[in-house]
């Protein structure tokens, strides 16, 4: 599996002291000392969670275990392999929204009442939806805290005054993967985690603040905030499938920090390049799709992909709601006229069966399963099973299954409100593909019109990145994001740990606060990258050393890219509430936005709009 997360159920504490109990009901202040308090490990506990975290880092496979020279004697590598995610709280509030009134889904809510923090569980997980590799225990409070010299913060206290943040989350879904620490070179100089070119937190994000509220923190991912957008990153000139790039400077948000942005870069196929795609449309139909920015939005978006498809793919379409249908098997281009009109049947209504939609789903992507083509099965859904085998891990044990015959999974999240972004980004994950959310036309032209060819086609599968540090250069590191694409470092070479897919075209981007030493430079950061082939078994290996002349003397002077980046990240970093940014100001993020976009660049045009209407959203969250 992909991804290493602790799953911990939330619990809301009201609805215990409704029934008269009341363990576990304590203020911010009682959380945050007992989260300090946990952090003191006795030497007998430190030895047993690291046992328990090494069983978690073993290879799935019994027939080839990690080397001992591989294994680190540090707890703190131990605590690395598996954020920590907290309890997540379902808020309680009154709240109503309006259907879409432009492209972008206007809406209006009201809520009242603050947010009700989880309580700290202890537990353990194996398999999908908040999992570790192999298997393994952890003892969280409050926001979450996991015991050991390298924890995964949780996110910065709140006061009990702050408001909740989205007036229509109270069934959305999402998980919390914690947010990574600090880490000292001299103790730890390898940070490994898997590619990750999913977009749907920040269009999600977007939609809420256009409607009026701030996104969930649990459901800011900084990784996908910083690959929504396009960097000028070169192509590759080699002939491999992908370019690695490194540039530094001076961070403008903490004295005496700098910003380390490692770019991938995916080869760009042409439409005559691309191989014949196989897709099966898996249809959420249940009732819960039936507001125009649900089923409807949904229909446009699949219109508008078959119209981009060309000769030699094929479509086939499956619906669920209380009731699995084949609404159509396996068509071709030259009856696209066949293929519309069963997308216009689609019609909303019934309960929400999607493990039998997914048995239904695959069945029909098998008939055209080759060596010469892809074969993608595309979930257009809000994500909210409620009858057959609906939970988390049973759908994800059915995808998985699916993966290793060589079909992928692409996932399109609809709707606001009983969201279920947790699960949905999950089952890209485990089928190996991609997640996107869609608010309006203009984010279905993105996916399905301006980038069909790295949406469809994977051109390098399970890719993995290592960042070596210098410790004589660099003191401590900190990944902005991709806490829940850890890989345990002893992992990287192992191939048969699953890893992220690099479409046509596609680009990856990752931020590191780091910590200098003096005469920091040349070579200060190695990132080696390992990746197979399409539904290849071996990997292969290379390595790019930073170049010290990438390292920029000021901020002002560093390239546009990664200053816009910048800002980005910054931008994520506050709506999660991170701890690392309690001193970072949004109007300085709106500047390095500002500064960093040329004129006639949309995209970060409309990002810029973005701040200005999240500006007194984050403004009333920090006055309170």
């Amino acid at each position: 599996m992909r991804r290493s997360r602790v799953a911990v159920g939330g619990v809301v504490c009201a609805l215990l002291l409704g029934g008269g109990v009341s363990t576990g009901c304590r203020s911010r202040e009682e959380q945050v000392a007992q989260m300090a308090k946990q952090s003191e490990v006795p030497p007998a506990k430190k030895q047993e969670v690291k046992e328990k975290a090494d069983m978690r880092a073993a290879p799935s496979s019994p027939e080839s275990p990690p080397p001992e020279s591989a294994t680190k004697s540090d707890e703190a590598q131990a605590m690395k392999l598996a954020p920590a995610p907290s309890g997540v709280a379902k808020h309680l509030f009154a709240g109503k929204s309006s259907g879409l009134g432009d492209l972008m889904g206007a809406g209006k809510g009201a809520s009242s009442g603050p947010g009700i923090g989880g309580l700290g569980v202890k537990g353990s997980g194996k398999g999908g939806g908040g999992t570790a590799y192999g298997s393994g225990s952890a003892t969280f409070s409050g926001r979450g805290a996991m015991a050991g010299k390298k924890m995964v913060v949780m996110g910065a206290p709140l006061s009990r005054a702050a408001p909740v943040a989205d007036p229509v989350a109270n069934t959305e879904g999402y998980q919390d993967a914690g947010i990574n620490p600090f880490v000292s070179a001299a103790e730890d100089k390898l940070s490994t985690f898997a590619i990750d070119v999913d977009t749907g937190a920040y269009t999600l994000a977007r939609r809420k603040i256009h409607e009026g509220s701030l996104p969930a923190q649990e459901g800011v991912r900084v990784e996908e905030f910083l690959n929504y957008f396009r960097y000028s990153y070169p192509g590759p000139t080699d002939g491999s499938p992908l370019a690695v790039h490194m540039d530094a400077a001076p961070s403008p948000y903490t004295q005496g920090r700098h910003l380390l942005r490692v770019g991938v870069q995916g080869k760009q196929l042409s439409i005559s390049e691309r191989k014949s795609a196989h897709l099966t449309f898996l249809v959420d139909v249940s009732g819960s799709m039936s507001s125009p920015d649900r089923l409807p939005l949904a229909k446009r978006a699949l219109r508008m992909l078959v119209d981009n498809l060309r000769d030699g793919d094929t479509v086939s379409l499956v619906t669920y709601a209380g009731h699995v249908k084949l609404a159509l098997p396996p068509t071709g281009m030259e009856k696209k006229a066949l293929i519309h009109a069963a997308i216009a049947e689609l019609e909303a209504g019934g309960s929400t069966a999607m493990a039998s939609g997914i048995d239904v789903a695959y069945a029909q992507a098998m008939k055209t399963l080759d060596d010469q083509s892809l074969s993608r099965v595309i979930i257009l859904s809000d994500g909210d099973a409620n009858v057959g085998a609906t939970s988390h891990e049973e759908i994800l044990k059915q995808i998985r299954g699916y993966v290793k015959e060589g079909i992928t999974v692409t996932t399109v999240g609809f709707g606001m409100g009983n969201y279920k972004d947790s699960t949905m980004e999950q089952f890209a994950n485990q089928g190996n593909g991609n997640h996107y959310y869609v608010d309006s036309l203009m984010a279905a032209r993105r996916i399905f019109q301006e980038q069909l060819g790295g949406t469809l086609e994977v051109i390098a599968q399970d890719v993995k990145l290592q960042v070596e540090f210098d410790p004589a250069q660099v003191a401590r590191y900190r990944l902005v994001g991709y806490e829940n694409r850890a890989i345990a470092d002893i992992h990287f070479r192992d191939d048969k740990v699953d890893a992220g897919e690099l479409g046509s075209g596609h680009s990856v981007t990752a931020l590191y606060e780091l910590e200098l030493k003096p005469g920091a430079g040349e070579a200060l950061a190695t990132v080696r990258v390992r990746a197979k082939k399409p539904r290849g078994e071996k990997a292969t290996e290379r390595a790019f050393a930073f170049s010290a002349q990438a390292l920029a003397p000021t901020f002002s002077m560093a390239k546009e890219d990664l200053r816009f980046a910048t800002a980005v990240m910054g931008a994520a970093e506050l709506f999660r509430r991170s701890p690392h940014a309690q001193r970072w100001n949004f109007d300085q993020v709106k500047k390095i936005a500002r500064e960093a976009t040329p004129a006639g660049n949309a995209e970060r045009e409309e990002f810029l709009q973005l701040l200005d209407k999240a500006s007194p959203l984050v403004g009333r969250v920090a006055a309170r």
